[in-house]
């Protein structure tokens, strides 16, 4: 066996430290950006805010000399926070996003502050709340309660029936048909069928079988219609709507605007400063060499990041452009008008790689004449063709689908193989397990639940 030695020359892409951050800093959202814009600011003292500063007392210097300047050097160095002095421009108030709102143990602690006088009586409430998972349910019995707080068992119970009438309606139940008795209760409809029903037939409810309901009541099947509807209103998690996280709240990246017939994109920089880099920092020629050469990586770190931010912004705007140029008919007539559209298309306008457009929509929302949606679904998968050559895109079919099911007959609600065929009609050829597919995606039941009598 031979053995050689040869040297061979390839050509690889190796990413920077700084090329890396460039790429995240264009697939964050607006709200990570804002994150990691604070987090540099306070790491970086060469950085400013573009905006006007707030009006500075008498006593705070406007400038740093070389001396301070080299101990704040020092200071950094040392791994400790930066904490920049009013005359770095710190004008920008990184509390503009909105706050969270209250979750669900918050909203019931204030109640039961409001509602039980005495020590015993808060702490026996606050176990109780604690125990109450994030869609509402107790998750532990009362003799449990009672045995861990060490507490006489009617007292638990007597607590927790008030706790029980807290908002929302519901709350602290310990399975679903206690929940929606609760919820009954506190709308005075805890009587006649909706409480047989409640009581003793939810899981015939759930399949839909009113029939068999009205034969074991021996009623008629209008009157068990009629109480399922009722019952069918309530909330079935009533903790759900207030979670157990903070409350994400949506912030366009991006918002358009029907302005003298054209459509006009701004890329939304609200929670996003104009960065600079400070005056204070421009003059190195009196710093020694240790406080200069901290200086400059500073600075470079930040121009670095000023660049990187403006290239997300401009990226940004392009593709956004593009989607608008491409989409035009959506943003005319609504979601029912999507066209197909692939990145690479966008990618080979903008003489951009594919991967750019991907992550420059990544995780962002546009603002739209027809409300807020992801960017992402303007690029839209399952393209069926018809036979006249037309293009149609699943969200398309799907609209098809919900205005067929919305305006079926109730009484003789349509078939996922009847709707196969209506599409068929209009040139739509899927098959009717794609039909049922859609149909479960879009939230509608199967015909024989959707099914009511009048």
């Amino acid at each position: 066996m031979k053995q050689d030695l040869s040297l061979s020359i390839k050509q690889k892409m190796i990413m920077t430290p700084r090329m890396q951050q460039a790429v995240k800093i264009l697939q964050m959202s607006s709200q990570e950006l804002h994150e990691t814009i604070e987090q540099e600011y306070n790491e970086n003292p060469t950085l400013e805010f573009a905006e006007p500063a707030p009006d500075i007392s008498a006593d705070t210097p406007e400038k740093l000399n070389a001396e301070d300047i080299k101990k704040l050097a020092e200071f950094l160095e040392g791994g400790s926070t930066a904490h920049h002095t009013a005359a770095s421009g710190e004008g920008y108030d990184f509390k503009r996003l909105p706050a969270p709102c209250k979750d669900l143990a918050d909203n019931l602690y204030e109640q039961a502050g409001m509602t039980f006088s005495s020590e015993q009586e808060h702490r026996i409430a606050d176990y109780i709340i604690g125990c109450i998972d994030e869609k509402g349910y107790l998750t532990i019995s009362a003799e449990e309660i009672a045995a861990l707080t060490k507490t006489e068992l009617q007292s638990v119970k007597n607590i927790l029936s008030i706790i029980q009438t807290f908002e929302p309606a519901g709350i602290g139940a310990r399975d679903l048909s206690e929940c929606l008795r609760l919820q009954a209760c506190s709308l005075g409809l805890y009587n006649g069928l909706v409480a047989v029903i409640i009581d003793k037939y939810l899981h015939n409810l759930a399949k839909n079988q009113l029939k068999l309901i009205a034969e074991k009541e021996n009623c008629p099947i209008i009157d068990v219609q009629n109480a399922a509807d009722t019952i069918k209103q309530f909330d079935p998690k009533p903790g759900a709507a207030y979670g157990n996280e903070e409350i994400e709240h949506i912030i366009p990246d991006v918002t358009v605007r029907k302005i003298d017939d054209k459509y006009i994109i701004f890329v939304n920089e609200y929670t996003v400063p104009s960065l600079r880099i400070s005056d204070l920092y421009r003059n190195t020629h009196s710093m020694d060499k240790q406080t200069k050469k901290y200086v400059e990586q500073r600075v470079n770190s930040a121009i670095w990041l000023i660049n990187s931010i403006e290239q997300r912004r401009q990226t940004l705007y392009n593709v956004a452009s593009q989607i608008v140029f491409h989409q035009k008919t959506f943003f005319d007539k609504g979601s029912s008008y999507l066209r197909p559209l692939s990145m690479k298309t966008i990618a080979e306008i903008l003489n951009i790689h594919e991967s750019t457009v991907s992550r420059a929509i990544a995780n962002k929302y546009m603002e739209t004449p027809h409300g807020i949606i992801g960017i992402r679904k303007f690029f839209t998968a399952n393209v069926v063709s018809k036979p006249t050559g037309e293009e149609i895109i699943a969200i398309q079919i799907k609209q098809l689908i919900k205005d067929f099911i919305n305006n079926e007959d109730i009484t003789k609600p349509l078939s996922d193989q009847k709707i196969c065929d209506l599409l068929k009609k209009q040139g739509i050829d899927i098959s009717r397990r794609t039909v049922m597919k859609y149909r479960e995606q879009l939230g509608y039941q199967s015909s024989p639940s959707r099914k009511q009598y009048k």
